[in-house]
């Protein structure tokens, strides 16, 4: 067992952790980071095989028990209405994120104020605002200035093209009047900082060859490293340990070989995303913490959030190109984003234009749904939808409710024996009340550009992309986890920087405002640095 002691140990090397690591590296402290997955070759992702489709039903796969590898852990989602879907390995679930990157709104900071449910964030917008934009610089954030659903924001880069899909949705929107903009993106439409820009091949959901998509095994990570952090590979933490006083003095781990290891450190943070964090912690138990480390408000792997998730399909007559660009990356709608009485529930969603599918996923769906046989009339069917569709996500802000959970599966375990996660989830009546609202807007959006034919499913399964709440941060430790710059309240030198800390779950993918927590947070704690521990 190792004796050396790190000044910081990070617990993940995705979206967040590669964000704190890089900010803290500038103290020359000794940062270390753990990360139970390995390093990506962009020369092994699908698109370089000519199988490439295929591979996003197996090794590629974006659900972990799908994908069965061994830097995977399961996950079981039995008593679950929602699947957890993610990526282990240096930049996390950035390598196979669709890179879809808005921001959450300054209300979603405030929904107890505002709205008379769930809580407040004891932070706003505007406190994150400044790390919002250094996140969007380093990681190279595609967009246009002048969304009037936000306050003011420049990203560095041009938008990504709308391309046939965006245009003829577009003209959906205007005739209903509704609000629509280019999507902000974590994918470059020019050279950047050394990266070739994006060549609209499609395929952004299993890992991007060209480099054009902003994950942070090429965005932070190459950073972090230049300055001195070290990243170890293929090491997965089992628990967190105390020292006499209460206070975190590292953790046990599993090499690649499968041997039992310590790393020491005089600050632990924790950056394993809203399943992965509560997992750790409660498996972190000891005669202080019976029930889980940094749990004594009883909050740990509670509050569990996902995003409610469903789709509109339109088909077109004219052919729209819809497998070419960013599948994830288009335009966006934030009409019914805020509260509306009048629709019968609180909060709202965002409405995520997206593309359409390469020809395998089209023929696929089209079996599922019927639309394409095998057999008889196949090509017929099939060339009537291939390139002829188009999508739009609707994205449901979902409260946070305390029977949702994750907590340690009795039986169920990984490859190194640690306990596997099981979700306990269910969505709430008025996530389904927001969710059939927007499925029945989408249509009309659908309607209005032309479409002649609709298809409508929701609430989908397998749609467990953004992991939030399980570990939420708050100024009463009685109500939370983490205080408002994410320290632990039950341990000083512990710290959470993942979607756990999540209050709430606004209605937009979190990757964005889980970086510029994580940027938030890591400032904090070098601005604290001489009474860290007080």
């Amino acid at each position: 067992m190792s004796d050396d002691v790190a000044n910081v140990l990070i617990i993940g090397a995705g979206a967040s952790g590669a964000a704190a690591a890089w900010s803290l590296a500038e103290t020359r402290m000794r940062v270390v980071c753990l990360e139970q997955g390995d390093w990506v070759n962009p020369s092994n992702y699908p698109t370089n095989s000519a199988n490439w489709e295929s591979q996003a039903f197996g090794p590629y796969n974006i659900d972990p028990n799908v994908r069965g590898l061994d830097t995977d852990y399961p996950i079981n989602n039995d008593d679950s209405e929602c699947s957890v879907v993610n990526f282990n390995g240096v930049g996390g679930s950035t390598i196979l994120y669709g890179a879809h990157f808005p921001r959450l709104h300054p209300s979603d900071f405030k929904v107890k104020s505002l709205d008379g449910v769930a809580d407040d964030w004891p932070i706003d917008y505007h406190t994150l605002e400044p790390y919002f934009a250094e996140n969007d610089r380093i990681m190279g954030v595609s967009g246009i200035a002048g969304d009037p659903m936000y306050p003011p924001k420049d990203p560095p880069l041009p938008p990504i093209a709308m391309g046939l899909v965006g245009e003829t949705l577009a003209r959906g929107y205007n005739k209903l009047g509704w609000h629509w903009w280019p999507s902000d993106s974590a994918i470059i439409s020019e050279p950047y900082e050394d990266r070739d820009r994006c060549l609209y091949l499609g395929p952004c959901l299993s890992g991007c060859s060209q480099g054009g998509k902003s994950t942070t095994d090429i965005t932070y990570w190459p950073r972090a490293v230049k300055r001195g952090v070290e990243l170890r590979t293929r090491c997965r933490v089992r628990e967190i340990t105390l020292d006499e006083n209460g206070r975190a003095d590292g953790v046990i781990y599993y090499d690649e070989n499968g041997n039992e290891c310590r790393q020491r450190a005089e600050i632990v943070i924790m950056a394993c995303n809203g399943v992965g964090t509560p997992r750790i912690l409660l498996n972190s138990k000891s005669s202080r913490f019976p029930d889980g480390l940094a749990n004594s408000s009883g909050l740990v792997g509670k509050n569990l959030m996902f995003h409610i998730f469903g789709y509109v399909q339109g088909l077109f007559e004219e052919r729209l190109d819809s497998h070419k660009g960013p599948i994830a990356c288009c335009i966006l709608s934030k009409q019914f984003y805020e509260t509306d009485a009048s629709r019968g529930f609180v909060r709202g969603y965002n409405m995520q234009i997206t593309r359409g599918a390469g020809p395998l996923g089209t023929a696929m769906a089209g079996f599922a749904s019927g639309a394409v046989p095998w057999g008889k009339g196949h090509h017929e069917a099939f060339a009537k939808q291939f390139d002829h569709t188009a999508s739009i996500g609707i994205v449901g802000e979902d409260l946070p409710e305390e029977h949702n959970t994750v907590t340690l599966d009795p039986e169920l375990v990984d490859s190194d024996g640690i306990p596997a996660p099981k979700i306990t989830y269910k969505y709430s009546e008025n996530s389904l009340k927001l969710m059939h609202h927007g499925l029945d807007r989408g249509e009309e959006v659908m309607r209005a550009a032309g479409a002649k034919d609709v298809l409508k499913a929701g609430p989908l399964k397998p749609t467990g992309w953004h992991l939030m709440g399980t570990a939420r941060m708050g100024n009463d430790p009685e109500t939370s986890v983490v205080n408002s710059w994410g320290r632990s309240h039950d341990v000083k030198n512990l710290f959470i920087v993942d979607g756990s800390i999540f209050v709430t779950s606004g209605g937009v993918n979190c990757a964005s405002t889980i970086q510029a927590c994580a940027l938030y947070i890591a400032d904090s704690i070098k601005k604290n640095l001489t009474n860290l521990f007080d």
